[in-house]
């Protein structure tokens, strides 16, 4: 299976031309019976080698850690951090292999991460200590801790870029912008008392915020097809539970109990959603939520007396109604585009469905 980056790197390359690009686009598009931007394609997976790899690669990581955890607690995370970048340099920038580069910088920036908090959280209770018997009060110690949590999260966006700088694996971007945004919310959290009590209402802000940012990526590549679309896929990924979990978190779903009322909100909230994924194109918030409205409709279901089948009618009726708007996608699509009027014009193109 070849990703659009593919193709469009082999247009650049002279291994085919823009017209024979564009034929394969569109036979593609033909035999799917579905354009190629409603696909919301993103590389995983070249080959079976790619799961070969992966799964050598995380055996070699474990090795690793568990070598170094025997010298010293220490050691683990930077000789992870370290072997990933290593094997990044033939599999990333050599092979391109897609899903061993997804593990490898995972594992390098949550080395790095590991790496500044291992030896913070051993001296944890020193510190505690150390803050109570000078009299520091309740909101210095939190200004302390938010602003040491601001410099693991920052240098760990550091190390994204690096990582990015060297070999443009798409999910970076989204890595180093959720750091960012540990970043920004550690030291909102660490230096203004009365942001303690509204964490979910700012990750909500954070989430909107990186949802903005995919959009950005979206919107400079409308018809997916060079590795801007595999950006803004990860971007969303992470902007979506984000979004989700603070807004269904401050609607107290799993922490009351669900009422009629509550559960209508929640099943109205998840229409939303479906809105907004139809005009972005995008599947994230879609999952993200589903977890959410699954419960809200089981609730319903066993309030209406269906105690025994309320788990198989909520399945019933989320799985056919997913299934439904997954075949008349591109339909619903360009009734929700055409809605927007001009602003539809930034977003990815609807084809008329077969």
């Amino acid at each position: 299976m070849y990703s659009e980056t593919d193709i469009e790197g082999a247009v650049t390359a002279g291994a085919i031309s823009p017209d024979a690009a564009r034929a394969l686009r569109a036979h593609v598009a033909e035999s799917r019976r579905s354009p190629v931007v409603d696909e919301e394609s993103f590389r995983l997976l070249t080959g079976f080698n790619d799961i070969f790899v992966a799964i050598a690669t995380g055996l070699l990581l474990a090795a690793v850690a568990g070598i170094g955890g025997q010298i010293s607690p220490y050691l683990p995370a930077p000789l992870v951090a370290a072997s990933a970048w290593g094997l990044a340099e033939y599999f990333t920038r050599r092979r391109r292999m897609a899903l061993p580069s997804i593990i490898l910088l995972i594992a390098f920036v949550g080395g790095v991460a590991a790496t500044l908090a291992t030896p913070v959280l051993a001296a944890a209770p020193a510190i505690g200590e150390w803050l109570n018997g000078n009299g520091y009060g309740r909101d210095a110690q939190a200004a302390i801790i938010g602003s040491i949590a601001a410099v693991i999260a920052a240098v760990t966006a550091a190390a994204a870029w690096l990582h990015w700088r060297r070999f443009t694996v798409p999910i970076t971007v989204a890595a180093g912008a959720v750091a960012v945004v540990g970043t920004a919310l550690s030291l909102i959290v660490g230096l203004v008392p009365p942001a303690r009590d509204a964490v979910y209402p700012l990750v909500l802000v954070a989430g909107i915020a990186l949802f903005a940012f995919a959009m950005r990526w979206d919107m400079s590549d409308p018809e997916r097809r060079t590795r801007r679309s595999d950006i803004a896929f990860w971007l969303h990924l992470a902007a979506a539970p984000m979004i989700a979990h603070a807004l269904f978190n401050l609607l107290g779903v799993f922490d009351a109990e669900m009422n009629v009322g509550r559960a209508v909100v929640v099943l109205l909230l998840y229409v939303a959603f479906a809105l907004v994924a139809l005009a972005v194109d995008r599947r994230a918030l879609l999952v993200s939520s589903l977890a959410y409205v699954l419960w809200a409709l089981y609730a319903l279901f066993r309030q209406a007396g269906a105690v025994e089948l309320s788990a198989g009618f909520t399945g019933l009726v989320i799985g056919s109604a997913l299934l439904l708007l997954s075949a008349f996608w591109q339909r619903a699509r360009g009734r929700v585009v055409a809605l927007l009027g001009q602003t539809g014009r930034h977003l990815p193109p609807v084809a008329a469905a077969a």
